[in-house]
Protein backbone atom coordinates (compact mmCIF):
# COMPACT_ATOMS: atom_id res chain seq x y z
CA UNK A 1 0.00 0.00 0.00
CA UNK A 2 1.57 3.28 -1.13
CA UNK A 3 1.32 6.28 1.20
CA UNK A 4 0.18 9.82 0.39
CA UNK A 5 3.72 11.21 0.34
CA UNK A 6 4.84 9.11 -2.60
CA UNK A 7 7.81 10.04 -4.78
CA UNK A 8 6.93 9.30 -8.41
CA UNK A 9 9.65 7.81 -10.57
CA UNK A 10 10.26 7.66 -14.28
CA UNK A 11 12.76 5.25 -15.83
CA UNK A 12 14.54 5.58 -19.17
CA UNK A 13 16.78 2.86 -20.57
CA UNK A 14 14.87 -0.34 -19.96
CA UNK A 15 17.53 -3.03 -19.69
CA UNK A 16 18.38 -5.54 -16.98
CA UNK A 17 19.49 -3.04 -14.33
CA UNK A 18 16.34 -0.97 -14.87
CA UNK A 19 14.23 -4.12 -14.36
CA UNK A 20 15.95 -4.85 -11.05
CA UNK A 21 15.59 -1.24 -9.95
CA UNK A 22 11.89 -1.22 -10.86
CA UNK A 23 11.26 -4.36 -8.80
CA UNK A 24 13.01 -2.78 -5.83
CA UNK A 25 10.92 0.40 -6.10
CA UNK A 26 7.78 -1.60 -5.46
CA UNK A 27 9.23 -2.70 -2.10
CA UNK A 28 9.14 0.89 -0.88
CA UNK A 29 5.88 2.31 0.49
CA UNK A 30 6.79 5.86 -0.51
CA UNK A 31 7.85 5.11 -4.09
CA UNK A 32 5.78 4.70 -7.25
CA UNK A 33 6.92 3.74 -10.72
CA UNK A 34 4.89 6.30 -12.61
CA UNK A 35 6.28 6.17 -16.17
CA UNK A 36 8.87 4.41 -18.33
CA UNK A 37 10.32 5.34 -21.71
CA UNK A 38 12.23 3.70 -24.51
CA UNK A 39 13.00 4.75 -28.05
CA UNK A 40 11.10 1.59 -28.96
CA UNK A 41 7.45 2.04 -27.92
CA UNK A 42 6.83 -1.71 -27.84
CA UNK A 43 9.75 -2.28 -25.46
CA UNK A 44 8.30 0.39 -23.20
CA UNK A 45 4.89 -1.29 -23.29
CA UNK A 46 6.40 -4.68 -22.46
CA UNK A 47 8.47 -3.24 -19.61
CA UNK A 48 5.42 -1.41 -18.25
CA UNK A 49 3.32 -4.58 -18.23
CA UNK A 50 6.04 -6.57 -16.45
CA UNK A 51 6.58 -3.89 -13.84
CA UNK A 52 3.03 -2.68 -13.20
CA UNK A 53 3.63 0.76 -14.70
CA UNK A 54 0.60 2.43 -16.25
CA UNK A 55 2.36 5.03 -18.41
CA UNK A 56 4.76 4.11 -21.20
CA UNK A 57 6.41 6.38 -23.74
CA UNK A 58 8.17 5.82 -27.04
CA UNK A 59 10.57 8.73 -26.49
CA UNK A 60 12.56 10.14 -23.58
CA UNK A 61 11.31 13.65 -24.30
CA UNK A 62 7.73 12.60 -23.57
CA UNK A 63 8.70 11.30 -20.15
CA UNK A 64 10.71 14.45 -19.36
CA UNK A 65 7.56 16.48 -20.08
CA UNK A 66 5.35 14.35 -17.81
CA UNK A 67 4.36 16.67 -14.95
CA UNK A 68 3.65 13.73 -12.64
CA UNK A 69 7.22 12.41 -12.70
CA UNK A 70 9.32 13.72 -9.79
CA UNK A 71 12.61 11.97 -10.46
CA UNK A 72 14.10 10.18 -13.46
CA UNK A 73 16.30 7.11 -13.17
CA UNK A 74 18.63 7.05 -16.17
CA UNK A 75 19.81 3.54 -17.06
CA UNK A 76 20.75 4.04 -20.71
CA UNK A 77 24.21 3.14 -22.10
CA UNK A 78 27.11 5.11 -20.63
CA UNK A 79 27.65 7.36 -23.64
CA UNK A 80 24.22 8.99 -23.22
CA UNK A 81 24.29 9.65 -19.47
CA UNK A 82 25.53 13.22 -19.63
CA UNK A 83 23.17 14.59 -22.26
CA UNK A 84 20.08 12.82 -20.91
CA UNK A 85 20.78 13.83 -17.31
CA UNK A 86 21.19 17.46 -18.34
CA UNK A 87 17.97 17.37 -20.40
CA UNK A 88 16.02 15.87 -17.50
CA UNK A 89 17.35 18.55 -15.13
CA UNK A 90 16.46 21.26 -17.66
CA UNK A 91 12.89 19.90 -17.63
CA UNK A 92 12.76 20.33 -13.85
CA UNK A 93 13.25 16.68 -12.93
CA UNK A 94 15.43 15.31 -10.18
CA UNK A 95 17.88 12.72 -11.52
CA UNK A 96 19.46 9.46 -10.41
CA UNK A 97 21.96 8.53 -13.12
CA UNK A 98 23.57 5.12 -13.44
CA UNK A 99 27.30 4.89 -12.99
CA UNK A 100 29.59 5.87 -14.46
CA UNK A 101 27.96 9.28 -14.51
CA UNK A 102 29.75 10.05 -17.80
CA UNK A 103 32.67 9.03 -20.00
CA UNK A 104 34.74 12.12 -19.20
CA UNK A 105 35.45 14.43 -16.28
CA UNK A 106 34.44 17.39 -18.45
CA UNK A 107 30.94 15.96 -18.95
CA UNK A 108 30.67 15.10 -15.25
CA UNK A 109 31.30 18.75 -14.42
CA UNK A 110 28.56 19.79 -16.87
CA UNK A 111 26.09 17.47 -15.15
CA UNK A 112 26.82 18.87 -11.70
CA UNK A 113 26.60 22.41 -13.02
CA UNK A 114 23.16 21.64 -14.50
CA UNK A 115 21.96 20.32 -11.13
CA UNK A 116 23.08 23.51 -9.42
CA UNK A 117 21.73 25.79 -12.15
CA UNK A 118 18.25 24.25 -12.10
CA UNK A 119 18.29 23.58 -8.33
CA UNK A 120 17.34 19.92 -8.76
CA UNK A 121 18.65 16.87 -6.99
CA UNK A 122 21.24 14.87 -8.90
CA UNK A 123 23.10 11.75 -7.81
CA UNK A 124 25.26 9.15 -9.48
CA UNK A 125 23.69 5.75 -8.79
CA UNK A 126 26.44 4.18 -6.70
CA UNK A 127 23.97 1.91 -4.94
CA UNK A 128 26.77 0.02 -3.15
CA UNK A 129 27.45 3.15 -1.07
CA UNK A 130 24.05 2.81 0.59
CA UNK A 131 23.73 -0.91 1.34
CA UNK A 132 23.84 -1.71 5.09
CA UNK A 133 27.06 -3.77 4.95
CA UNK A 134 29.13 -1.03 3.30
CA UNK A 135 27.72 1.69 5.57
CA UNK A 136 28.46 -0.37 8.67
CA UNK A 137 31.95 -1.37 7.52
CA UNK A 138 32.80 2.28 6.84
CA UNK A 139 31.62 3.18 10.34
CA UNK A 140 33.80 0.46 11.88
CA UNK A 141 36.83 1.58 9.88
CA UNK A 142 36.29 5.19 10.95
CA UNK A 143 36.00 4.04 14.58
CA UNK A 144 39.44 2.45 14.28
CA UNK A 145 38.27 -1.15 14.79
CA UNK A 146 41.06 -2.45 12.51
CA UNK A 147 43.49 0.39 13.21
CA UNK A 148 44.94 2.43 10.35
CA UNK A 149 43.99 1.13 6.91
CA UNK A 150 47.11 0.18 4.95
CA UNK A 151 45.78 -1.95 2.11
CA UNK A 152 42.58 -2.40 0.12
CA UNK A 153 42.07 -5.26 -2.32
CA UNK A 154 38.97 -5.37 -4.48
CA UNK A 155 37.95 -6.69 -7.86
CA UNK A 156 34.90 -7.07 -10.04
CA UNK A 157 35.09 -9.67 -12.76
CA UNK A 158 32.86 -11.92 -14.85
CA UNK A 159 33.08 -13.69 -18.18
CA UNK A 160 31.20 -12.27 -21.14
CA UNK A 161 31.36 -13.83 -24.60
CA UNK A 162 32.82 -11.29 -26.99
CA UNK A 163 31.53 -13.28 -29.97
CA UNK A 164 27.98 -12.43 -28.90
CA UNK A 165 28.79 -8.74 -29.02
CA UNK A 166 26.52 -6.42 -27.07
CA UNK A 167 26.95 -3.20 -25.12
CA UNK A 168 30.02 -4.36 -23.17
CA UNK A 169 32.10 -4.67 -26.33
CA UNK A 170 30.73 -1.61 -28.13
CA UNK A 171 33.19 1.27 -27.97
CA UNK A 172 30.56 3.74 -29.18
CA UNK A 173 28.43 2.93 -26.12
CA UNK A 174 31.29 3.26 -23.64
CA UNK A 175 31.91 -0.46 -23.26
CA UNK A 176 34.81 -2.23 -21.60
CA UNK A 177 35.83 -3.28 -18.11
CA UNK A 178 36.92 0.08 -16.68
CA UNK A 179 33.76 2.08 -17.19
CA UNK A 180 31.29 -0.76 -16.71
CA UNK A 181 32.66 -2.40 -13.56
CA UNK A 182 36.14 -1.00 -12.81
CA UNK A 183 34.50 2.02 -11.22
CA UNK A 184 33.32 -0.22 -8.34
CA UNK A 185 36.73 -1.16 -6.88
CA UNK A 186 37.90 2.41 -7.52
CA UNK A 187 34.88 3.64 -5.57
CA UNK A 188 35.73 1.42 -2.61
CA UNK A 189 39.33 2.60 -2.46
CA UNK A 190 38.19 6.22 -2.72
CA UNK A 191 35.55 5.73 -0.03
CA UNK A 192 38.12 4.34 2.41
CA UNK A 193 41.29 6.21 1.51
CA UNK A 194 40.32 9.21 -0.60
CA UNK A 195 42.17 10.54 -3.63
CA UNK A 196 45.48 8.72 -4.24
CA UNK A 197 48.84 10.41 -4.79
CA UNK A 198 49.46 8.25 -7.83
CA UNK A 199 47.57 5.79 -10.04
CA UNK A 200 49.21 3.10 -12.14
CA UNK A 201 47.04 1.13 -14.57
CA UNK A 202 47.57 -1.52 -17.22
CA UNK A 203 45.02 -3.15 -19.52
CA UNK A 204 44.54 -5.89 -22.05
CA UNK A 205 42.44 -4.56 -24.91
CA UNK A 206 40.76 -6.08 -27.92
CA UNK A 207 41.35 -5.01 -31.52
CA UNK A 208 38.59 -2.40 -31.24
CA UNK A 209 40.34 -0.66 -28.35
CA UNK A 210 38.00 -1.85 -25.58
CA UNK A 211 39.71 -2.80 -22.32
CA UNK A 212 38.90 -6.43 -21.57
CA UNK A 213 40.65 -6.35 -18.23
CA UNK A 214 42.31 -3.59 -16.28
CA UNK A 215 44.51 -3.77 -13.18
CA UNK A 216 45.22 -0.74 -11.03
CA UNK A 217 47.56 0.17 -8.19
CA UNK A 218 46.63 3.26 -6.18
CA UNK A 219 49.45 4.79 -4.14
CA UNK A 220 48.60 6.79 -1.02
CA UNK A 221 50.87 8.45 1.53
CA UNK A 222 50.74 5.45 3.86
CA UNK A 223 48.58 2.89 2.05
CA UNK A 224 48.03 1.10 -1.24
CA UNK A 225 45.10 -0.40 -3.11
CA UNK A 226 45.27 -3.20 -5.65
CA UNK A 227 42.19 -3.26 -7.85
CA UNK A 228 41.05 -5.26 -10.86
CA UNK A 229 38.20 -5.38 -13.36
CA UNK A 230 37.59 -7.95 -16.08
CA UNK A 231 34.89 -8.98 -18.53
CA UNK A 232 36.84 -12.04 -19.72
CA UNK A 233 37.41 -13.92 -16.45
CA UNK A 234 35.81 -14.55 -13.09
CA UNK A 235 36.96 -13.87 -9.50
CA UNK A 236 35.82 -14.55 -5.94
CA UNK A 237 34.35 -11.00 -5.83
CA UNK A 238 35.44 -10.39 -2.25
CA UNK A 239 36.89 -7.16 -0.91
CA UNK A 240 39.45 -6.95 1.86
CA UNK A 241 40.31 -3.91 3.96
CA UNK A 242 43.52 -4.46 5.94
CA UNK A 243 44.63 -2.36 8.89
CA UNK A 244 47.24 -2.33 11.64
CA UNK A 245 44.93 -4.16 14.08
CA UNK A 246 43.09 -6.59 11.80
CA UNK A 247 41.12 -6.77 8.58
CA UNK A 248 37.56 -6.71 7.30
CA UNK A 249 36.23 -8.80 4.44
CA UNK A 250 32.99 -7.96 2.64
CA UNK A 251 30.97 -11.01 1.60
CA UNK A 252 30.93 -12.00 -2.06
CA UNK A 253 29.78 -10.35 -4.24
CA UNK A 254 31.06 -7.39 -2.25
CA UNK A 255 29.25 -4.79 -4.38
CA UNK A 256 25.97 -6.21 -3.02
CA UNK A 257 27.33 -7.70 0.22
CA UNK A 258 24.80 -9.23 2.60
CA UNK A 259 27.32 -9.21 5.43
CA UNK A 260 30.98 -9.03 6.36
CA UNK A 261 33.63 -10.43 8.70
CA UNK A 262 35.98 -8.68 11.10
CA UNK A 263 39.18 -10.63 11.65
CA UNK A 264 41.35 -9.73 14.65
CA UNK A 265 42.34 -12.34 17.23
CA UNK A 266 39.29 -14.24 16.01
CA UNK A 267 36.88 -13.95 13.10
CA UNK A 268 33.45 -12.44 13.76
CA UNK A 269 30.70 -12.63 11.15
CA UNK A 270 27.96 -10.02 10.71
CA UNK A 271 24.85 -10.76 8.61
CA UNK A 272 23.01 -7.83 7.03
CA UNK A 273 20.57 -9.06 4.35
CA UNK A 274 19.57 -6.45 1.78
CA UNK A 275 16.02 -5.42 1.04
CA UNK A 276 15.43 -6.64 -2.50
CA UNK A 277 18.46 -6.43 -4.77
CA UNK A 278 19.74 -3.49 -2.74
CA UNK A 279 18.68 -0.60 -4.98
CA UNK A 280 16.06 0.22 -2.35
CA UNK A 281 18.65 2.05 -0.26
CA UNK A 282 19.82 4.48 -2.93
CA UNK A 283 16.17 5.20 -3.81
CA UNK A 284 15.44 5.92 -0.14
CA UNK A 285 18.41 8.31 -0.06
CA UNK A 286 16.99 10.11 -3.09
CA UNK A 287 13.61 10.46 -1.36
CA UNK A 288 15.21 11.89 1.79
CA UNK A 289 17.24 14.44 -0.14
CA UNK A 290 14.31 15.55 -2.30
CA UNK A 291 12.08 16.03 0.75
CA UNK A 292 14.83 18.04 2.45
CA UNK A 293 15.28 20.24 -0.64
CA UNK A 294 18.85 19.03 -1.11
CA UNK A 295 20.37 18.90 -4.59
CA UNK A 296 22.97 16.33 -3.54
CA UNK A 297 23.49 13.52 -1.05
CA UNK A 298 25.91 13.92 1.83
CA UNK A 299 26.79 10.21 1.54
CA UNK A 300 27.62 10.32 -2.17
CA UNK A 301 27.96 13.99 -3.07
CA UNK A 302 28.58 15.81 -6.32
CA UNK A 303 32.21 16.24 -5.28
CA UNK A 304 32.53 12.51 -4.59
CA UNK A 305 31.34 11.75 -8.10
CA UNK A 306 33.64 14.37 -9.61
CA UNK A 307 36.64 13.02 -7.69
CA UNK A 308 35.94 9.51 -8.92
CA UNK A 309 35.35 10.73 -12.48
CA UNK A 310 38.75 12.47 -12.46
CA UNK A 311 40.43 9.25 -11.27
CA UNK A 312 38.75 7.26 -14.03
CA UNK A 313 39.78 9.91 -16.57
CA UNK A 314 43.42 9.48 -15.58
CA UNK A 315 43.20 5.70 -15.96
CA UNK A 316 41.44 6.11 -19.30
CA UNK A 317 44.39 8.17 -20.51
CA UNK A 318 47.00 5.73 -19.15
CA UNK A 319 45.45 2.72 -20.89
CA UNK A 320 44.72 4.58 -24.12
CA UNK A 321 40.94 4.24 -23.99
CA UNK A 322 39.78 6.65 -26.66
CA UNK A 323 36.23 7.65 -25.85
Amino acid sequence: MKNNNTIKWGIIGLGNIASQFARDLWLLEDAELNAVASRNKYEALEFGLKNNCRKTYGSYEELFKDAEVDIVYIATPHNSHAELSIKALEHGKHVLCEKPMSLSYKDSVRMVEASRKHNKFFMEAFWTRFIPSVKEVLEKVNQGIIGDVKYVKADFAFYADEKQGGRLFDKNLGGGALFDIGVYPLFLSYLLLGIPKEIMAKSICNKNGIDLQTSMILQYENAQSILHASIVSESDMKATISGTKGHIQLNSPWVAANGYSVVKEKETHFSLPNLGKGYTYEATECHKCIRNNQIESQLWSHQNSLDLSKMVDEIKTQIGLGF
